[in-house]
């Protein structure tokens, strides 16, 4: 597919594409590229009742859908468009490869697709804080009195954004507020933003980029071409790394972000309030007070470190905008984190109880579990490759009891025992959905007043439930019952 514009609609037109997969991201990128004139084949794995109405569906704009069948090149591809989860080492990828055949994904899709006067990106990456990230950002452009909205990752496909590239008013937007998963950023080589952020970088998905070295390299992508700033995490020098790394335009600025009081060129935290000291006039003797750490909205009755890590970032990528301070502060205030986020779920008898289901690593369950001072952890799941040494050895002194759940609890059961070996653990030998109910009642029965029960479980769900969604909602509803058994 070189040689040619393809922003122009007439580029699609007749050319055989290939899109790997259904779902939250292919049937969007399908619809598009048929309404552009492309004979579209969709591949899909999966066969089950809710792929087969996508395919109807897809069908009736004359696009061919093959289920059940996700390694087969189909016979004249010029091009596939990739949805994220597919693995780079998947037979389709190795086909197209020998055949010559590029591989782009639906975010690159989206951003060759994008007219000549497109909204510029905010992008955010990083092993965790992304959706909050960007939600707190897209609050900060609103209250700025821009026309933005929190895209990408986050569930609002791109491609149905830069197509439409407008609001329901008919407005274009002025920004947009992009998340990125590093699925999506290794099959996006051409993306270039305007700012972005790496907020973070811990081992995660390991089994689907290779190594962490590779995995890194994918998230290092996002600073590729940046305009303006390339923002990164004071704390953690891999994302600084990554910036010293990257090819910018000419008179991109790194910016640092960090919890302690910042140097020139950084966003940070001096006597309770957020301070700039990158976007004003004299930053070697100049700050800008933006907000306060009360201004951020908990979930948790406070605001946790890395949620302050999180707004921090979130203002740098906003004032590399333009936005003004007033903006930072209004955003921050009226922004309402989304469920199972450090949400706190009830007191019951002097013991808080706080849903993380989100917390499906073990960089994300450490930031969790730093944010309270006594802890019933309830923990395990899928694993995903990860080890548990150090989270338990950082987490020890905090731990009044661990309740273990899952396939993969023995793994953090051997951790404890090695760095944690006089905390009390429950290790429920069960996979099914109603675990989580006695696991509610043993954290409850092992927790003192004073004390938080704490979901955060450092590995994935999808061993007992659909989604970590469901495994929050399952904690929130045996909290409930413990509520109202009067425990």
């Amino acid at each position: 597919m070189t040689g040619y514009d393809p922003r122009d609609p007439q580029d699609f037109a007749g050319r055989h594409i290939t899109v790997a997969g259904l779902g939250v991201s292919g049937v969007p990128a399908a619809r598009a590229l048929a309404g552009l004139g492309a004979r579209v084949t969709v591949v899909n794995s999966s066969d089950g009742e809710r792929e087969r109405a996508q395919a109807a569906e897809l069908a009736e704009l004359g696009a061919t859908v093959r289920l059940g069948d996700g390694d087969t090149l189909p016979e004249g591809t010029e091009l596939i468009v990739t949805t994220p989860g597919w693995k780079p080492t998947s037979p389709l990828f190795l086909a197209a490869e020998k055949a010559g055949v590029p591989v782009w994904g639906d975010v690159e899709l989206a951003w060759r697709l994008r007219g000549p006067d497109a909204a510029p990106w905010l992008a955010v990456t990083g092993t965790n804080g992304k959706t909050t990230t960007v939600r707190m950002l897209a609050s900060i452009l609103t209250a700025a009195g821009l026309r933005t909205a929190a895209v990408g990752n986050i569930g609002v496909p791109l491609v149905d954004v830069v197509l439409g590239e407008g609001r329901a008013d008919g407005a274009s937007y002025d920004v947009l507020a992009v998340e990125l998963s590093s699925y999506q950023l290794h099959w996006a080589p051409s993306v270039r933003a305007h700012s972005a952020t790496v907020l973070n970088l811990a081992p995660d998905h390991l089994d689907w980029h290779g190594s962490m070295a590779a995995y890194a390299a994918d998230k290092g992508r996002i600073y590729e071409g940046n305009t303006v700033a390339c923002v990164y995490n004071v704390a953690d020098p891999a994302t600084e790394d990554l910036v010293r790394q990257a090819d910018v335009e000419e008179g991109c600025r790194a910016i640092g972000f960090t919890l302690g009081a910042p140097g020139p060129s950084q966003l940070g935290i001096v006597d309770g309030i957020l301070v700039d000291r990158a976007f004003v006039e004299n930053r070697q003797r100049q700050a800008q007070e933006l907000a306060e750490i009360a201004d951020i909205a908990p979930s948790s009755g406070k605001a946790a470190p890395h949620n302050i890590a999180n707004a921090l970032a979130a203002a740098a990528l906003a004032r590399a905008f333009g936005v003004p301070a007033a903006a930072v502060r209004e955003g921050l205030r009226t922004f309402h984190p989304d469920a199972h986020r450090i949400q706190h779920v009830a007191d019951v008898a002097g013991v808080s109880y706080i849903d993380d289901s989100k917390a499906t690593n073990t960089h994300a369950a450490e930031a969790s579990l730093a944010a309270y001072e006594h802890i019933v952890w309830i923990a395990g799941g899928l694993a995903k490759g990860a080890t548990f040494d150090e989270l338990v050895r950082t987490a020890a002194g905090r731990l009044r009891a661990v309740v273990l759940i899952g396939a993969d609890r023995a793994l953090i059961r051997e951790a404890l025992g090695r760095h944690a070996p006089d905390v009390p653990v429950v290790d429920l030998d069960r996979t099914d959905t109603g675990a989580m109910s006695e696991a509610v009642r043993e954290a409850a029965r092992l927790a003192e007043p004073g004390d938080t029960v704490l979901l955060a479980p450092a590995c994935a769900s999808m061993d007992m439930f659909v989604n970590y969604n469901k495994r929050g909602e399952a904690f929130a509803d045996a909290v409930g019952e413990l509520a109202a058994a009067g425990h």
